[in-house]
C-alpha cells in the first residue's frame, strides 16, 4: 500500500458520533445568555437548546463537519486524497443539519454511512470564538448521535463495506452510545487480521466507562490517548504508576490476546509522544510553537489520530506515522477548529 492511487475505497472505517459543528465569532453576552464560559467544553443541558437555532441564524456561521472520530477521518482523508478511502459510520437525524454535515464530509473526499433516525435532531456543538480568536467555549448536543443501533452494521451495503475494510478506528465516546456495535467491528477486525485503533478520548471515559473500556481492549491492536487519559486509566486499574512511560508499558501488554501485540501511542502535549511497542518505549519530539501562534487546542488529539491513520494506512513505518500524527496537530493548533488550509502538508 505504498501510495494513494493503490488504496481502494473503504479501505479505512471508522464510527463515532457525528456533530455539525456550528462556529460564530461571538461575545460574552452571547456567552452570558447561555451561561457559557469562554475556552470551556460542555455537553448542552435543556437551557442550550435554543443557541443552535440562534447560530444558525448568524450570517457568518461557519460549518463543519465535526465529533471526534469523523474529525480523525477528515484528516486522515487529506492525507490519503484518494476519495473515498476513509468511510465514517455514525448515527444523525433527518433534517437539515444532516444535510449539511454530509455535505461538508464529502466536500473533503470522506464517504459517510449515516444511520439516519426520526427520534432526535442531528447532534451539533456550538463554537463560540471570543477573545479575538483565542477562546473557544462548545457546546456539544450529541442528540440523534446517541440512537446508533447494530442494525446498522447489517444493511447490505454497509456490511461489504465494513467486511471489505483494512483499517478499523474508534473512540471513547463511541462506547457510550454502543458497546456491542464497538465490539461486533473490533470482533471482525480480528477476524480479518487487520488493525483496530482505538482513541480513549476523554479521562471521564476511563473513570466511568472502564467496564466498557475493557470489553474491548483486547481487540486493541493500536490505542491512542493523551497523558491525562493514560493516567485515568492507570489510577482506575489501581496500577499504582505516575510515570507517564511505565504506564504506557503497562498499556501495552495488559489483557493482550495470545499471538498479538499492541502500539501504545501517548501524547503530552509539547513534551515528546511516547510509544510503547511490547514494553520498549520509543521517544518522539514535539516541535516548539510559539504561544502566540496558537489558536486552538481542542482539535490536537484528533488530528494527531488521523494523521497517524493516514500514514499508516498508506503503509508507512510506525516512526512516520508518529511524525506525521505530530504535524497535523502542529497544523491544526495554529487554526480555528479541524480545519484545511492552503498550507496543510504531511
Amino acid at each position: 500500500m505504498g501510495d494513494s492511487k493503490a488504496l481502494k475505497p473503504g479501505t479505512l472505517v471508522g464510527f463515532g458520533n457525528p456533530l455539525l459543528d456550528m462556529s460564530i465569532n461571538g461575545d460574552d453576552d452571547l456567552l452570558n445568555k447561555y451561561d457559557l464560559k469562554s475556552n470551556n467544553a460542555i455537553l448542552a443541558e435543556e437551557k442550550h437548546m435554543p443557541l443552535y437555532e440562534e447560530l444558525i441564524n448568524f450570517e457568518k456561521v461557519e460549518y463543519t463537519a465535526g465529533g471526534s472520530a469523523q474529525n480523525s477521518l477528515r484528516v486522515a482523508q487529506w492525507i490519503l486524497k484518494e476519495p473515498s478511502v476513509a468511510v465514517f459510520f455514525g448515527a444523525v437525524g433527518k433534517d437539515k443539519y444532516s444535510d449539511i454535515l454530509k455535505q461538508k464530509a464529502n466536500e473533503e473526499g470522506l464517504k459517510v454511512q449515516y444511520q439516519y433516525t426520526t427520534e432526535k435532531p442531528t447532534g451539533t456543538c456550538a463554537v463560540i470564538v471570543t477573545n479575538k480568536g483565542k477562546d473557544r467555549s462548545l457546546c456539544a448536543n450529541l442528540s440523534a448521535a446517541q440512537t446508533f443501533s447494530e442494525d446498522h452494521l447489517y444493511v447490505s451495503e454497509n456490511k461489504q463495506i465494513i467486511d471489505n475494510a483494512q483499517f478499523y478506528l474508534t473512540t471513547g465516546f463511541f462506547l457510550q452510545v454502543n458497546v456491542k456495535a464497538v465490539q461486533k467491528v473490533a470482533e471482525i477486525a480480528r477476524q480479518k487480521k487487520c488493525p483496530f485503533l482505538f482513541n480513549i478520548s476523554a479521562p471521564f471515559i476511563c473513570q466511568f466507562y472502564m467496564n466498557d473500556v475493557m470489553l474491548v481492549y483486547h481487540f486493541v491492536d493500536i490505542l491512542i490517548g493523551n497523558d491525562e487519559e493514560a493516567k485515568a486509566f492507570s489510577e482506575t486499574q489501581k496500577w499504582n504508576l505516575s510515570d507517564i512511560e511505565e504506564i504506557a508499558k503497562k498499556l501495552s501488554t495488559f489483557e493482550v490476546d495470545s499471538g498479538h501485540k499492541r502500539l501504545v501511542v501517548i501524547t503530552q502535549g509539547e513534551n515528546p509522544v511516547i510509544a510503547a511497542n511490547d514494553g520498549v518505549i520509543t521517544r518522539y519530539p514535539v516541535p516548539k510553537i510559539p504561544t502566540s501562534n496558537i489558536v486552538d487546542t481542542n482539535g490536537a488529539g484528533d488530528a494527531f489520530v488521523g494523521g497517524f491513520v493516514g500514514k499508516y494506512v498508506l503503509g508507512c513505518p510506525v516512526e512516520d506515522c508518529i511524525n506525521c500524527g505530530i504535524k497535523a496537530a502542529s497544523y491544526i493548533i495554529q487554526r480555528p477548529g479541524i480545519s484545511k488550509g492552503d498550507l496543510f502538508d504531511v
